[in-house]
């Protein structure tokens, strides 16, 4: 009798330790779908950023959108669905508006403006009351996610 009682306790402990066993997985399943980033932008600088990015439409007109600020050694989700195309367009400035991105790198020159923006083209960015800036390539080589590494410009 006694030996009977024991058995159906630890069932019941393995039933329950079980189901926690489950529980936990389940949030750690959903925690980790949850903070996935298909263009991340991390900041390896001393320095806060601002951040604008440009993507081509099906048409292929640019949609230019800002600003994200990322802090000093910290990353920011920027693209949170699946990345549809194979280049993504990046400007950055240091906290005091300042391109920290080399002028001479492959890109286009593109609107942005002053507060959070989402432009459509770009042409007549003066005229439309925006600022016309040159924004970096990068080839995210057809990847669905890509994680983008911004550090210090180089001195010189």
């Amino acid at each position: 009798m006694i030996g009977q009682a024991f058995r159906g306790l630890v069932r019941g402990y393995r039933c329950r330790a079980l189901r926690v066993i489950c529980v936990f997985a389940a949030l750690w399943l959903g925690l980790t779908a949850a903070a996935r980033a298909e263009f991340e932008v991390c900041n390896q600088t001393l320095d806060a950023l601002n951040l604008a990015i440009a993507q081509p439409k099906s048409d292929g007109t640019f949609v230019t959108r800002g600003w994200w600020i990322i802090g000093a050694n910290h990353c920011a989700n920027v693209i949170t669905e699946e990345l549809a195309n194979q280049y993504i367009y990046v400007y950055a400035t240091d906290v005091f508006g300042q391109p920290i991105l080399p002028a001479d790198v492959q890109g286009y020159d593109m609107c942005v403006g002053p507060k959070g923006f989402e432009i459509s083209g770009t042409d007549s960015c003066w005229t439309r009351g925006y600022m016309k800036v040159h924004f970096m390539e990068v080839d995210t080589k057809q990847q669905v996610r890509w994680t983008l590494y911004l550090k210090e410009p180089d001195p010189g």
